[in-house]
């Protein structure tokens, strides 16, 4: 159920009018969900106007595709689902996704019982974002999205080998950063693991 918004008092109403094709309902779904939906597409494409174009093509989706949802689960989430793969259809279409460093290359054995690191949500962002497109990319969809790596796999188009050296060498390279913050005066420790923080920025 949706609390009162202009025109429409339950999300089946929204969605209707959505089936419908009424302009008014596209107006509400963007009001409602803009913002959420520019924070998915920053973690992707970390530039803030290619963010806003993603976005923008992925409403443009929705509207397009509004038949295809069945209802039996979260509007949100379908609309999210649908913004992510419009990342990645950037992220392919301008070339910025590639593979990195293979799994044997890595020298760093990451440490995953680190779980004191005295980081805030904005710290885990923007470490987050300093990673490249292949880390980031494939860190976002499992620590926030919740995919398999079988699925980001077949997403991706690349091994699952590949996406789970991926996320080793993404969270290789956040814990050397985050521990270079934690070395910085004036930090406490603060006991919830960094994956569990990152992911509550996502909601």
């Amino acid at each position: 159920m949706l609390r009162l918004i202009p025109f429409f008092t339950t999300e089946s109403q929204m969605i209707a009018a959505l089936k419908r094709g009424e302009s008014r309902a596209h107006k509400v779904v963007y009001e409602r969900f803009a913002g959420k939906m520019l924070a998915v597409c920053v973690r992707y494409c970390a530039n803030r106007a290619d963010a806003e174009e993603v976005m923008l093509d992925g409403f443009m989706r929705v509207f397009e595709k509004i038949n295809q949802f069945r209802e039996d689960g979260s509007f949100e989430g379908w609309v999210r689902r649908i913004m992510v793969t419009e990342s990645l259809m950037f992220l392919r279409r301008t070339k910025q996704l590639r593979q990195e460093v293979p799994i044997e290359d890595i020298t760093v054995e990451p440490d995953y019982e680190w779980a004191d690191a005295a980081v805030n949500e904005n710290d885990l962002l923007r470490l987050v974002n300093q990673l490249s497109e292949g880390y980031r990319t494939v860190f976002n969809l499992y620590a926030v999205e919740g995919y398999s790596h079988a699925e980001i796999a077949e997403m991706l188009g690349i091994s699952e080998g590949t996406s789970k050296s991926q996320l080793s060498r993404a969270r290789t390279l956040l814990q050397m950063s985050l521990k270079k913050l934690e070395q910085e005066p004036g930090r406490r420790n603060q006991s919830e693991h960094y994956e569990k923080t990152y992911r509550k920025t996502a909601d």
